[in-house]
């Protein structure tokens, strides 16, 4: 009877401690005399549940002494109620009214890949933001899962160089890592799945836990963990399950359909949330309040008044050693077929009914199914080259990469041009470009006006311009001409400029994973892509991908921090969209 008396001595170390944990470790004595007459496996087996079970009371105490040192409640918090403790960046009714925890159910957040790339520059920092901005429930786990033999503490050496956390969180931090535990096992055995579920339920405390997925996988083991996760880790008696998937969505129309038939039939729509970051960005969602809460734009979101709308994301680096996972896919599956055709579903769209998650994503459907064929000689395909004046990685290129296979005609640029054959916007270019090694680093949308009508400047006038700048330095500015202060009759450009540095000094804007990890937690699914709108967006892109690789072109060369191939300039041109080079947004100087 070890593990009573580890009951016992647990019960001990905890004796200022309420009530609510003397009954836990009185539940658990009681399920472990009940186990014993199940059989030697199953006994060893619940011994290690108890075990750790254990351990997360052991732990739980030590985050709720934590907290009452800091001020707050011991107790779980009520829901919807946060610390006035600190500044909170989603301090707003709107998040509030969606804070909807019980204070019954205890919430597991399980990472798949708690050992690669993803999980410590991105999951786990975002995680402890979370945490430290006591956005997520008081009795949420983190449970990381690999095939590495591995421990919290070496998660945690891994991930704090990518974590923000100032000398007077260092206690906090450690309060986050005690809620932290990990699980070695493979992606295809079932027993090692059991072993997960046995650590899930170790976190339930008083009611059955909410589960949250997040695979941040290969698409290799894709299949056998979603698989496995339905058949032995799911939530029971009234707790919800929610798996989230990290792109890519598969290849093509075929693999994308292969990838969603399969995660349909283990997960209802509403427990799937595919993870498109960039919608989690703070410009990107206020296009749905710049166009639907301001009349100004109305009457000019058309073609009669648009002249081309340009979405654009440029990197200022190469693939710099990650050559061989980019060749795979190339910049049009990275980047372009989701990240900005996102964009430009929310810049063409109709106004939605409400703004609830189905009645957002119902109009960017009928935008996608609107959107015609794309033809080759609307595209244009680069590679950056080496720059022999360069320094460092500029001197070299694509194909410089150890990684890339040798000869690759895969494409590092590209410029695309889509048509939406409906009312509002038939005729309009939606120009599409991105691509790496570029001369800045920028993803912005850029709607240009038609030319000013009975021009009586002499052709001294430009076209207007609205623009959303997503990344870096967040703005939205409007470039409008002016009168040249002074005594002559001189037209010059300007904007009227919305930099959110200078508007919203004190504002911290949450990182894009912030919000949508939060979102997954509420249960809303505005920000997380549809089955049915991802077929529509690999239908637009797939014979466009597989026209490219049939015909293995040979993309055109660009230098290494260039603005790209300048036939992609041309065929901007070409279609309507005008770069006059004479103007330079700059964000303004704090005052």
């Amino acid at each position: 009877m070890g593990t009573e008396i580890e009951a016992v001595n647990c019960k001990a170390k905890c004796e200022p401690k309420q009530d609510f944990y003397k009954s836990q470790l009185k539940q658990v004595r009681t399920f472990y005399d009940t186990r014993m007459n199940c059989g030697p496996q199953t006994v060893h087996t619940s011994t290690q549940l108890i075990q750790i079970y254990m351990h997360q009371v052991e732990k739980r105490w030590i985050v709720m002494e934590y907290r009452k040192k800091q001020g707050f409640s011991s107790g779980p918090r009520q829901p919807g109620i946060m610390s006035t403790q600190m500044k909170n960046p989603f301090d707003s009714k709107e998040f509030l009214k969606k804070r909807t925890y019980s204070n019954d159910n205890s919430f597991a957040f399980v990472v798949f890949g708690a050992s690669g790339d993803l999980a410590k520059k991105k999951i786990y920092p975002t995680l402890w933001a979370l945490f430290r901005d006591d956005l997520l429930p008081s009795n949420t786990y983190f449970i990381g899962y690999a095939r590495s033999k591995l421990t919290v503490d070496a998660i945690r050496e891994k991930a704090e160089p990518h974590m923000k956390v100032a000398d007077s969180e260092r206690e906090k931090a450690a309060a986050f890592w005690e809620m932290n535990s990990y699980v070695a096992g493979s992606y295809d055995k079932a027993d090692d799945f059991v072993k997960l579920d046995e650590a899930i339920k170790a976190t339930e405390i008083s009611a059955p836990a909410n589960r949250l997925f997040y695979l941040a996988l290969p698409p290799s083991v894709f299949a056998d963990v979603t698989r496995l996760v339905k058949e032995k880790c799911m939530a029971h008696d009234g707790a919800w399950s929610r798996v989230i998937i990290e792109k890519p969505f598969g290849k093509d129309l075929e693999s994308s359909d292969k990838l969603s038939n399969h995660v349909s039939s283990l997960f209802t729509e509403d427990q799937i949330y595919r993870i498109d970051h960039y919608l989690g960005k703070e410009m990107v969602q206020n296009l749905m309040v710049l166009r639907f809460g301001n009349r100004i734009f109305g009457p000019l979101w058309n073609r009669d008044n648009v002249s081309a709308v340009v979405i654009s994301f440029k990197e200022p680096f190469g693939t710099q050693g990650r050559g061989g996972y980019f060749d795979e896919f190339g910049i049009i599956r990275d980047v372009m077929q989701n990240h900005l055709l996102q964009i430009l579903c929310l810049t063409a769209m109709e106004k939605p009914a409400t703004t609830n998650a189905e009645d957002i994503r119902d109009e960017k459907v009928k935008v996608l199914r609107s959107i015609s064929k794309i033809k080759m000689e609307d595209v244009v395909l680069g590679q950056y080259v080496g720059d022999p004046n360069g320094e460092g990685d500029a001197k070299l290129g694509y194909l410089d990469d150890p990684t890339v296979p040798k000869g690759s005609r895969t494409p590092t640029y590209a410029v695309a041009v889509l048509y939406v054959r409906n009312e509002r916007w038939d005729g309009v270019p939606f120009i599409i470009r991105c691509g790496k090694a570029l001369n800045e680093r920028k993803a912005e949308l850029r709607v240009q006006f038609r030319d000013v009508p009975g021009d009586i400047f002499n052709g001294a006038t430009q076209r207007n311009e609205l623009v959303l700048r997503v990344q870096p330095n967040e703005a939205v500015y409007m470039k409008m001409m002016t009168k040249k202060p002074g005594i002559g009759f001189e037209c010059e450009e300007t904007e009227l400029d919305l930099t959110y540095g200078s508007r919203y000094k004190d504002a911290k804007l949450p990182d894009a994973y912030e919000r949508l990890i939060l979102d997954v937690f509420h249960g809303s699914q505005i920000n997380f892509v549809r089955s049915d709108e991802l077929a529509a967006a690999w239908k637009i892109f797939t014979p466009l991908l597989h026209t490219i690789e049939r015909q293995k072109q040979k993309p055109i060369d660009y230098v290494y921090g260039s603005r790209g191939p300048a036939e992609g300039d041309a065929l901007c041109q070409r279609v309507g969209f005008r770069y006059s080079g004479t103007y330079k947004w700059v964000p303004p100087s704090p005052l």
